[in-house]
This record gives structure tokens, C-alpha cells and sequence, in this order.
């Protein structure tokens, strides 16, 4: 059993997977409470799926860019089950997360979530060999800065406010916004991806998760 935990903005995110079910999913919008409503959300999701702590194999975390606080918090929880369960863990970028869900098309594809003043903290895809890869650096960017960055035919998906939404679809020829239930980070998906890193060995140590926080990205003009 892999437990995901997904705590990288106010989007909050958990869930169990089987390697074949998924056995309990949870995508929830805190208040800034991830401290006190993480751990019960995981108490309450091993219980309900009849899950105990011996039974998990892994835990697999996002690891941002998100804030401060909401990583720090979901990664310590992650790190004490990998600790106390002997299990190993592994991390995910948060935007990976997003790629994911998009069908792979022979078209760009940036990935965005809120990143705090109005901006928007953004990494942009390509297909290669049948997936969603990233390229370049992962970067901090306001909607008018994004929409004036889109030359071609590009895939856009994240939490895009109304106003973002109106200012990027100017090129409305070429700026293709994803459905709303694309841009929802689910831990169902986290939790898939991590199953994949499992099976491949890609795992870490618990110091050696490094979080990705939004202080660190930089404004990068693209």
C-alpha cells in the first residue's frame, strides 16, 4: 500500500493505492490549517479503507513548489512514516502532478499553481517518448507575462483566477486552457506516479527529500 501526501499550497491532498485500486482519496481546501487537519485526514483515511501502518510499502510526497509552511508540514509527516515504518520514501514535484493528467499531445504544455502577490509559479512540457517531460527552469510568472510568452499552440493548466483566465486567452488562437477538472492536483495520481518510482528503484532517504519552496523560484522572463 502507498500512502500519497499532497500539502503543497491550500489545496491539501491524500490517498491510498493498492498498485491496482484506489483505495481512498481525499482533495480538500484548507484554511492555512494544514497542521492541525493532515494527520487526522490520514488517521481517519487508513481507517476507512481498513489500512494500518504495517501495511504500507512506501510514502510518496509532493515536494512543491509550494509554501513554507504547507511543505514543510506535509513533508515531516511523510519523512515520520518513512522513519517509524521503515519504508522508503519518495518525492514528486507538484506540477507532475498536474502533467499527469493531460492526454500527451505534440503541443507544449505549462503547468502552473498559485504562488502567492498574483503570480503564478510555472513549468513548462514536451512530449517525449510518449509522456510529459519538463523543460527548463521552473519559474515564477504573472498572467500577463504567460500570455505574452505564447508563440504557438500551448496547453495551460493550473488554478487559473477569472481574470487570469480572460488576460491569457487573448491568444485565444493559441493558449488552450485546460477543463477545470484538470487542473485539481489529485493525490490519486501522486500516489500512481510514486507506484512507478517504486517499481524502479527510485527511491530516497528522508534527508535527502529536498522541498522546492516558492521563495527559491525565480522570475525568469519567458
Amino acid at each position: 500500500m502507498i500512502l500519497a501526501i499532497d500539502s503543497s499550497t491550500q489545496w491539501m491532498g491524500i490517498a491510498l493505492f493498492d498498485g491496482n485500486l484506489i483505495r481512498y482519496e481525499k482533495v480538500w481546501r484548507t484554511s492555512r490549517r494544514h497542521t492541525v487537519e493532515l494527520s487526522p485526514a490520514i488517521s481517519t483515511a487508513m481507517k476507512e479503507s481498513q489500512t494500518v501502518p504495517k501495511d504500507l510499502s512506501a510514502v510518496v510526497a509532493a515536494i512543491g513548489p509550494g509554501s513554507f509552511t504547507s511543505l514543510r508540514i506535509g513533508l515531516a509527516v511523510a519523512k515520520g512514516f518513512s522513519l517509524a515504518n521503515h519504508i522508503p520514501i519518495i518525492g514528486v514535484p507538484s506540477l507532475d502532478i498536474l502533467a499527469y493528467n493531460i492526454p500527451v499531445q505534440d503541443k507544449p504544455l505549462i503547468c502552473t499553481l498559485r504562488a502567492g502577490r498574483g503570480r503564478l509559479a510555472a513549468q513548462r512540457y514536451h512530449s517525449y517518448e510518449g509522456q510529459w517531460t519538463s523543460t527548463g527552469d521552473l519559474y515564477v510568472s504573472t498572467a500577463e507575462e504567460l500570455e505574452t510568452s505564447i508563440s504557438e499552440p500551448t496547453i495551460l493548466c493550473g488554478e487559473f483566477n477569472p481574470e487570469e483566465k480572460k488576460i491569457i486567452s487573448r491568444r485565444w488562437r493559441n493558449a488552450l486552457i485546460t477543463d477545470p477538472p484538470a487542473n485539481i492536483r489529485r493525490p490519486s495520481v501522486l500516489a500512481y506516479i510514486g507506484a512507478g518510482k517504486l517499481e524502479a528503484g527510485e527511491t530516497s532517504s528522508s534527508a535527502a527529500i529536498v522541498p522546492i519552496y516558492l521563495r527559491t523560484v525565480k522570475n525568469v522572463d519567458h
